[in-house]
């Protein structure tokens, strides 16, 4: 099981969100390159960026903070980005400076064909960020909810190209209220490419809760307000997972 520690950036801060809403940003960090590689530190294997600014923007907003991220962790571990991607260039641009993966979310349900252009220009580096509630997707920051099933969606992806999903249950999000494993079962059932968890992990219990159904596909979980808050031990849920490693 892959934890994957994220970093919300929001006006150069690491910061976290309640359901998504840019007005409840709590603040863990002036500094999110020292907090990327107390994370590596510690061993995570990826990073999760999201760049908060852009997404509202639709355009990259903390690209410099970015950047410097990518060259403080180097070639340690991979590093994935969300947050305002809406075009090729910023695509080959993250990719340029060291970017992994990356993450299109609102921009893949509202323009497949953009989705479609990228998977087929970067193959391999390419994840669909699905967010959700009740099983339908939901786009903008979380504030639309669209009648797209998805799971039906995630199918439609998949045979685009992309690398991964990541599903969100937007319910959950930074609420400290556990994950929805049945939900991220479900959805990893219906596609062949992996799923990565995201929303609600507590502690201890949420990472064997997944580490249960890694072989159903859900490949790995990003971690946040947990983490940060001290609700979950990275170090402890890495040795867990490792232990628990089919």
């Amino acid at each position: 099981m892959l934890l994957i520690p994220a970093i919300d950036l929001k006006d150069g801060r690491c910061v976290r969100l309640r359901q998504g809403d840019l007005d409840d940003a709590t603040i863990f960090s002036e500094d999110p390159t020292s907090v990327a590689t107390h994370w590596l530190d510690l061993g995570a294997r990826r990073l999760h960026l999201v760049d908060l600014n852009g997404a509202v923007a639709g355009k990259p907003k903390n690209e410099s903070l970015i950047k410097a991220i990518v060259n403080a962790v180097g070639d340690d571990i991979p590093v994935q980005i969300g947050g305002g991607i809406r075009d090729l260039d910023t695509i080959e641009r993250y990719l340029d400076f060291g970017i992994s993966y990356v993450i299109i979310g609102t921009a893949a349900v509202k323009d497949p064909g953009f989705l479609h252009d990228a998977c087929g220009a970067f193959p391999g580096n390419i994840i669909v960020g699905l967010d959700a509630r009740d099983g339908k997707v939901a786009t903008d920051g979380w504030s639309k909810l669209t009648k797209h099933d998805v799971i039906d969606m995630a199918k439609k992806f998949e045979d685009y190209g992309c690398e991964a999903i990541i599903y969100t249950d937007i319910g959950r999000d930074g609420m400290l209220s556990g994950v929805n494993i049945e939900a991220t079962v479900r959805l990893a059932q219906h596609v062949r490419i992996p799923v990565i968890a995201s929303g609600g992990v507590t502690d201890l219990r949420d990472i064997e809760a997944l580490c249960d159904v890694e072989e159903e596909g859900v490949e790995g979980v990003i971690l946040g307000r947990s983490i940060y808050e001290g609700t979950l031990d990275f170090a402890a849920a890495q040795q867990l997972a490792d232990d628990r490693a089919p």
